[in-house]
């Protein structure tokens, strides 16, 4: 038997961020994971140098049954916090766009500064080691790793969601949730390529082809790149409204969001000897016009248009449905939407209200992010926010 302030369950960024916070605060906290390294899925993201966080992190970049309730945590704990810790251990980071920020070296730079955050909280850590039960009586969790028994009046459970299983996810924290009476929102991928079905067909010779669009399913708008692939369409637009989109409904992709609605009429007004497939070349890609051009069926030279067709085939252009037939699941999903519902959770220490000592933090939650290092900042702060209260 061995006695315990807190047990986090997940050594991910935020079970380190949590753990350490506690440690730090004087708690006697044990990290627990199967796997045999702290911080496996921080090592692959951003391409291996880690969007660690958001400059424009506010509570309308997040999905969630709840809208208000990442406020508390993500106002006490900040992108401007995380970006003075890293500047503690004197990572050199750099802006990409649209606020999102990098390690210049690598994610093994974070990963190495909560590993030692968790030493300077003296924090014990039992990696590569299973669970094989979890109960609780005489107000203690008892956790059985191998056939030693860990108990605390503390559990933390933050390992995350079933995105990216070959990393070792899985859906552990939603059945501990439920085993305690919490209730969990529905999950599904987020943060994933969409697939096509067969009748877009003609869109699979465009694989490798990306353009700046803006991407819109009911009122909600992302303008950024996306990517055809030999399974459907990817790039950052396309991941960033696969978390809001639900199946057998459309998206509308604008491939010409700079231009003003009838501009092929003044295009035609201007060089009438021009061809329709010369002018839309010029503004996507001679590849990508000739597969919309042979959906909209119009050829020719822009003179011998008329109008009204141009008008049709502007107003295709910039408002294009496709019906994804689904995504690439759970193990090309960056991230999960739904989770641990936060109805049951209190949003400044996220402690469950029916279960207390019993915590929730990270993707666990029904918390999601947008792309672009907003889930790391609330990983950041529901780890800090449980890590001031264990």
């Amino acid at each position: 038997m061995a006695d315990y302030d807190a047990i986090v369950l997940g050594a991910g960024a935020a079970g380190m961020m949590c753990a350490s916070m506690g440690g730090q605060r004087g708690r006697q906290v044990l990290l627990v994971d199967h796997a045999d390294a702290p911080g496996k899925k921080i090592l692959i993201s951003g391409g291996g140098r880690c969007n660690f966080t958001n400059i424009h992190t506010a509570a309308d970049r997040y999905l969630s049954a709840n809208p208000h309730f990442v406020k508390s945590a993500l106002g006490r704990y900040t992108a401007q916090d995380f970006i003075a810790l890293v500047e503690r251990y004197g990572i050199a980071w750099h802006e990409k766009t649209l606020g999102q920020l990098f390690c210049d070296g690598s994610a093994k730079q974070i990963v190495a500064m909560l590993a030692e955050e968790c030493a300077k909280g003296g924090v014990t850590m039992a990696l590569g080691q299973p669970i094989s039960a979890i109960d609780h009586g005489n107000g203690l969790f008892r956790v059985t790793l191998g056939d030693r028994v860990h108990r605390a009046p503390a559990l933390v459970l933050a390992t995350g969601g079933p995105s990216i299983p070959k990393m070792g996810a899985t859906g552990f924290a939603y059945d501990v949730a439920r085993q305690f009476g919490l209730s969990v929102v529905q999950p599904r991928p987020a943060l994933v390529p969409f697939t096509l079905g067969p009748e877009e067909a003609l869109f699979q010779s465009l694989s490798g082809v990306s353009a700046d669009v803006e991407v819109r399913w009911n009122k909600t708008r992302f303008r950024e790149a996306a990517l055809f692939t030999h399974r459907g369409l990817s790039g950052p637009a396309m991941l960033q409204i696969s978390s809001y989109w639900q199946h057998r409904t459309a998206i509308n992709v604008n491939f010409l969001p700079d231009r003003a609605a009838d501009w092929l009429i003044a295009e035609k007004r201007e060089r009438p000897r021009t061809s329709l497939r010369k002018i839309l070349a010029q503004a996507l890609t001679e590849r990508l016009a000739d597969t919309l051009l042979e959906r909209i069926g119009a050829q020719g030279e822009i003179g011998n248009l008329s109008d009204k067709m141009l008008r049709q085939a502007g107003a295709k252009l910039s408002d294009w449905a496709f019906v994804p037939s689904g995504t690439e699941g759970y193990a090309k999903a960056e991230v999960t939407v739904g989770g641990i519902a936060t109805a049951g959770l209190s949003s400044r220490s996220m402690e469950a209200a029916k279960m207390p000592g019993l915590y929730a933090i990270g993707e666990a939650v029904d918390v999601t992010g947008w792309l672009g290092g907003y889930n790391f900042q609330w990983a950041w702060a529901s780890g800090w926010a449980a890590g001031q209260a264990i």
